[in-house]
């Protein structure tokens, strides 16, 4: 139990930085924060992102790969992939569909930064002492 409370706090702190570098106004802004990391290094884009690899050391360390673990990893890969695919749309190809240069300049409040830090947590915490 006290692991489970020592992981996921550790979680925690990597999802507040994770969204402290990639808060902005705008997705696009978003996006150009991440093509930045991306055109200086895809590793480094990679490594913009450690709660990923946290949780595959929770899940390896742990030797726990259950339901919750699989839906932390699934949620992470799409988001990684995700925004590999719109900086691709974006910034390489620029081929942006109208509805998308739309959603790109929509206001992102504040509190939308911290959904990791409220989803990804708790599911760690179920997964480990599950």
């Amino acid at each position: 139990m006290d692991n489970a409370l020592l992981l996921t706090s550790m979680l925690v702190f990597l999802e507040l930085f994770e969204a402290l570098m990639q808060r902005s106004g705008t997705l696009y802004g978003v996006m150009e924060k991440l093509y930045g990391w991306y055109s200086k290094s895809i590793f480094l884009f990679f490594l913009m992102h450690p709660a990923f690899y946290f949780i595959l050391f929770v899940v390896v360390a742990t030797n726990t790969l259950n339901i919750y673990m699989i839906a932390i990893l699934t949620l992470k890969i799409f988001d990684l992939f995700y925004k590999l695919e719109l900086i691709k749309k974006i910034f390489i190809k620029q081929d942006v569909p109208q509805d998308l240069v739309a959603m790109l300049e929509w206001q992102i409040p504040s509190w939308f930064f911290l959904m990791g830090v409220l989803l990804y947590p708790p599911l760690l915490y179920y997964g480990l002492i599950a």
